[in-house]
Formats: C-alpha cells, sequence, structure tokens
C-alpha cells in the first residue's frame, strides 16, 4: 500500500472541502484532498452528453446560489473575475450559476489545490501521533483529518473514530431527490426559463440552455419534490426519468413530447436540515472536524461558510 504524506487530510472536495482545504493551503499547510467522485463538482455536478452530435453539459445538482454573507460574497466576486461564475436573473435577484457549469468555481479552487480524484477514504485509523486514511490501494498519513461529506458519510467514517463528532453528524436530516436530465430538438410551449413549485411532484425545473454560457437548443432539469421521490427512491432510474416528465407536462400544461434525451440521477442525500450549533466542529485534542452544509445551511453559501469555519478552527491558536 503506497503512503502519502500530509498536514491535513481533507475527505471531500465539494464546495465545503475545497474552500476549507483553500484556506488552509493559503497558510503554508500540505493538503491532501480526497474525493471519490471522477471529478470537480460534488451536488454542484455537471454531467456531459452528446445530443444530435452536440456537447452538452446539465446542471443536475445543484442550480444556482446567492451570496448573502460578505465574504462569501467577495468570493462569488473574485470567480466571477475570473469567469467561472455569472449572473442568472432568471432564478432571482442575486442569482449565480457556475460556468461552463455549475462545477466552475469548484473546477477552479480544486486547480490549485492536490486532490486526489477517484478516491474513497474507505476507513480512518490512529497511528501513533498521526492518522491513516485508508483509500483502496493508497493511503494517507496526517496530522490532521477534516471530513467535508455528506452527514451520513461522515456518521459511518467517524463511528469508530470519535463518537461526539459521529453523534453530531447523525442528527442530520437529508431529503432524496431525483433528478431528470432531458434534451428536446425543439423549444417546449414553456414561456419562463425556472419553475418553482414545493408542493407540486417537480418542485423545481430549469431550462438549463438558458443559462450564460450553455450549448444545447433545449435542455431541461427537472428536481422532483421530496415527497415525490421518496415515492420513487428505489425504482430504477430508466423507469422513473419518464414518469418525472409527465408529471412537468402535466403541471405547466405543455404539449408532452418525446425527448431525443432522457437521463435521472438520484441525489440520496439531496435537501439537509441543518443541525443547531456552530458551523463548524473541530477536536483539538485528537485533530479531527467535520464541516458541510448540514452544519450550516443548505445552501451552497451554507458549505462554503461551514469549510471556512472549520479552516479557521484549525489555524486558532491552540
Amino acid at each position: 500500500m503506497g503512503y502519502n504524506h500530509c498536514d491535513i487530510c481533507v475527505i471531500g472536495a465539494g464546495m465545503a472541502g475545497l474552500a476549507c482545504a483553500t484556506r488552509l493551503a493559503e497558510a503554508g499547510l500540505l493538503i491532501a484532498v480526497v474525493d471519490k467522485g471522477r471529478g470537480p463538482g460534488g451536488r454542484m455536478a455537471a454531467r456531459r452528453t452528446e445530443i444530435a452530435g452536440e456537447v452538452v453539459s446539465f446542471d443536475h445538482g445543484a442550480q444556482y446560489f446567492t451570496a448573502r454573507d460578505p465574504e462569501f460574497g467577495a468570493a462569488v466576486g473574485e470567480w466571477e473575475a475570473q469567469g467561472v461564475v455569472a449572473p442568472w436573473p432568471a432564478a432571482g435577484e442575486g442569482a449565480y450559476v457556475g460556468i461552463p457549469g455549475m462545477n466552475g468555481p469548484i473546477r477552479a479552487m480544486a486547480q490549485d489545490l492536490k486532490v486526489h480524484w477517484n478516491t474513497r477514504a474507505e476507513k480512518i485509523v490512529r497511528s501513533g501521533a498521526r492518522w491513516r486514511i485508508e483509500a483502496g490501494d493508497t493511503a494517507f498519513s496526517a496530522k490532521t483529518v477534516l471530513l467535508a461529506i455528506p452527514a451520513e458519510q461522515a456518521t459511518e467514517l467517524l463511528a469508530d473514530v470519535s463518537s461526539p463528532l459521529a453523534k453530531i453528524a447523525s442528527e442530520a436530516v437529508s431529503a432524496p431527490c431525483w433528478a431528470v436530465m432531458a434534451g428536446f430538438d425543439a423549444p417546449l410551449e414553456v414561456e419562463t426559463d425556472t419553475l418553482r413549485d414545493p408542493e407540486a411532484p417537480i418542485s423545481w425545473a430549469a431550462r438549463n440552455s438558458a443559462k450564460p454560457s450553455r450549448s444545447g437548443s433545449e435542455c431541461w432539469v427537472l428536481h422532483a419534490s421530496p415527497e415525490r421521490s421518496r415515492e420513487l427512491v428505489d425504482l430504477a432510474k430508466e423507469e422513473v426519468g419518464p414518469i418525472l416528465l409527465e408529471d412537468f407536462f402535466a403541471q405547466t400544461g405543455a404539449e408532452a413530447v418525446t425527448p431525443i434525451h432522457l437521463a435521472a440521477h438520484r441525489w440520496l442525500y439531496a435537501m439537509v436540515q441543518a443541525v443547531d450549533g456552530e458551523p463548524a466542529r473541530f477536536d483539538d485534542e485528537l485533530c479531527i472536524g467535520i464541516a458541510g452544509d448540514y452544519l450550516h445551511s443548505p445552501r451552497v453559501e451554507g458549505a462554503w461558510l461551514s469549510g471556512v469555519a472549520l479552516a479557521e478552527k484549525v489555524l486558532a491558536p491552540a
């Protein structure tokens, strides 16, 4: 088994993990980030596919984000200057999207860090004064380990490591969300680019192709409500796509047409109800901590602020 030595190992390369890792790297620490995904995104992922000979990117996770906190607003301003985010007024005042996909800012942050993709952290064990993070055929040795992954996954990894942190993570409750990506060969008879109805089977729908710097003539992303997602949670994705597309046409009243592309993705841990308390938790004796939107608020901004808060705890004088 190969070993990678670092000061801090961050598990999770979503918004919380990369925000945390960026702040720690700026402080001069040697950071290793591990993520089970194939590339940048997490719940800000973008799915690339070819439709009618054209490569199209669907934002099938987070649809947009806002910046209410001044510090996060400053970060968004930097991303806009870099050309990796842009305003999207159709989603509301102050709404932004990543460019060319929602993972634009994630990709930009990851470029400046050492991120090990396709690397699933399977076990965390104490090894003398350091932690060993086992991940398949490789392992990481670090003084400090920080988990910035969904609460359910953090609970499992922390079970034999830190009961207090595992308990906090276990208190978070997430709702599933089925996402459908549909492409059509002609515009649909839907006047607006976004639809929002928390009480309906399709709680959110967006004309993905209308977002800044997107390709594809008529592409839509549909998000089922938590209730509808629970009803369909165990179905195969091939079954879910047509069902939710039928829901969409029924809600909009648009003529039901056959898509030229249809795919579904199940987000098992989508919307989360945040745990009360501090936006990040860190055990300075064991040198282990957790961050994520489930500790702050279920928004992109909440994940970023939690990640930064965890970094500040790590950097705080003992």
